[in-house]
């Protein structure tokens, strides 16, 4: 498996366009806030209707969590705190009938793609995810370490 420093100097390589980057840093969070908002309203099994929180999209954000856990445990903490919010705002828009999450979250999600794809025509560098397409999993880290320069936290 690949160490943490090794995903981020590799992602990282397609990333060095300051309008990259800024573009980066604003639809890889959005990207990630839609898919874990598409995943929440799939239906689900009866089983799994004992809370509903218990969904496809928590269970998938556990998985990612434990994914970042075996990179960075500094990086895990912080995508606590990224991740949180998202599922908050998504459980209060699944309580709100007149708004459909899956048009929200569709249109975002267009939207951010192809702001993404813009950056990397700036860039001149293909995404990193067609590479690999865990670095989907990487991009939000990548953005996440950003933050923790500005703060001054070492990671």
């Amino acid at each position: 498996m690949k160490s943490f420093e090794s995903w981020m100097n590799e992602y990282g390589e397609s990333h060095t366009h300051p309008t990259n980057q800024i573009i980066h840093k604003i639809m890889v969070p959005a990207i990630m806030w839609t898919i874990l908002g598409l995943m929440w309203i799939i239906p689900t099994p009866d089983f799994m209707n004992v809370s509903p929180l218990l969904n496809w999209s928590t269970i998938f954000g556990l998985f990612c969590m434990v994914f970042y856990l075996t990179l960075n445990l500094k990086m895990f903490f912080g995508m606590i705190f990224m991740i949180v919010p998202m599922y908050v705002s998504i459980y209060y828009m699944a309580q709100v009938p007149a708004i459909s999450i899956w048009k929200v979250m569709t249109v975002v999600f267009i939207i951010a793609w192809i702001f993404q794809f813009v950056g990397h025509k700036i860039e001149g560098k293909k995404p990193s995810f067609l590479k690999d397409l865990l670095f989907l999993l990487i991009g939000p880290l990548w953005v996440l370490r950003s933050f923790y320069r500005v703060i001054g936290v070492q990671v």
